[in-house]
């Protein structure tokens, strides 16, 4: 309680302030306790306005993100555009996977260029297989060893890795059996029957939708694999990619065994690209899969070289030549593995007859291939089928 008084003479003013007891401080001052409360009551906006900075945009914490966003942005600025582009078809795009399955169909197809055009010394078929495969073997190990990631995956993933890997070689045995034993045209277009086979056991296995389109497309660019070769498939002996026949011919029930054996290399080639695209999702690293096959497909294609053929040695031109398309083999594996993983099977699948469409032209401009009017067609019809398949639309499964 406080009782305020004003005395005046004229002159001078006289004020007097009366103060309870029970406002004063506990030692009884009157002038400590209002010096106090006055002093409480004038530090108050200051503490309060002292606050306040830290919930403002000058606040501290907001100041530090600057630099780790500018620490963050630049490995972006370091990177060249190669590696920006790289990093783009790998994941950065919604059409990275069909992209991954051009980029690895073209790979391939720069391999049959360079089988073409560099002529080495003979190999055995099992004995080239067990070279590519080491090479992929230890390629991918280096990978997954450098990025920190496990080589087996997950346990869960290792039981598809081993049946990937088992399914992928047997397809890769009967394919060379079927190599050696048929025409090579004929080789090829029972080969090519693999990508209809996986999208068929997709349906089953992994329960994908299955449209109308994905048949169109499939059986579309099939349809231009048999106008390519139609020609060649008329005769005994096949044009080989290099301008020399087949001299490989069968006969009779011969004949016929190496065709299903041509078959099973496709039914098991199907399996295996739905084991590669499970396996991937599951060990979330589409190297792994390319580990799996390479740690199974090398040993055993070494038995089988010194099993069934001959050993030769190749020399240091030949060697060196080996050298590169298994390097080039390796990244046609990962490509392929990381567009299953990414894409709906037949989509990813039906991309894959880009590399009959290349080798066509590259075989007209060079004058290698006979019939150009059926190659024509059946280069339209695979370029066709697959523009189709990029403008329904990729369906990039988001984990």
């Amino acid at each position: 309680m406080t009782v305020t008084t004003e005395i005046s003479d004229g002159d001078h003013a006289v004020e007097l302030i009366v103060r309870d007891a029970s406002a004063s401080s506990p030692d009884g001052s009157a002038d400590d306790g209002a010096g106090g409360g006055s002093g409480s009551e004038e530090m108050a906006p200051l503490l309060n306005q002292a606050e306040k900075p830290k919930i403002n945009i000058f606040s501290v914490s907001y100041s530090r993100r600057k630099p780790r966003e500018q620490v963050a942005r630049l490995p972006e600025t370091e990177t060249s555009p190669i590696t920006q582009f790289i990093f783009w078809i790998w994941g950065g795009s919604r059409y990275s996977g069909i992209l991954c399955m051009a980029l690895s169909s073209t790979i391939y197809f720069v391999m049959e260029v360079l089988s073409d055009s560099f002529s080495a010394r003979s190999i055995p078929l099992f004995e080239t297989a067990f070279t590519r495969c080491t090479i992929v073997l230890i390629l991918s190990y280096v990978w997954l060893r450098r990025s920190g990631q496990p080589l087996f995956g997950a346990a869960n993933a290792r039981k598809l890795l081993f049946w990937r890997a088992l399914t992928g070689y047997l397809s890769l045995l009967s394919f060379i059996y079927c190599i050696q034993r048929l025409p090579l045209s004929q080789a090829i277009v029972l080969n090519f029957t693999t990508p209809i086979v996986a999208s068929i056991v997709a349906r089953i296995m992994l329960r994908e939708k299955f449209k109308i389109a994905d048949i169109g497309g499939l059986a579309c660019s099939f349809i231009g694999v048999v106008f390519i070769y139609r020609q060649i498939l008329r005769t005994q002996g096949g044009w080989i990619r290099g301008g020399e026949k087949s001299n490989a011919t069968a006969k009779g029930s011969h004949h016929i065994y190496a065709v299903l054996v041509g078959l099973f290399s496709s039914i098991t080639g199907g399996i295996s690209y739905c084991l590669i695209k499970a396996g991937a999702k599951a060990s979330d690293q589409p190297v792994a899969t390319v580990f799996s096959f390479g740690l199974l497909s090398s040993p055993a294609a070494g038995i089988c070289t010194f099993a069934f053929e001959e050993f030769v040695v190749p020399d240091f031109y030949s060697f060196t030549f080996m050298l590169i398309l298994g390097v080039l083999a390796f990244f046609v594996e990962v490509f392929l593995a990381r567009g299953f993983q990414l894409e709906r099977t037949s989509r990813a699948a039906n991309v894959q007859y880009i590399e009959v469409a290349l080798s066509q032209l590259w075989g007209m401009s060079s004058s290698r291939a006979s019939s150009p009017f059926g190659g024509l067609v059946g280069c339209l019809l695979i370029l066709i089928s697959v523009c189709c398949t990029i403008y329904f639309g990729p369906y990039k499964e988001m984990e």
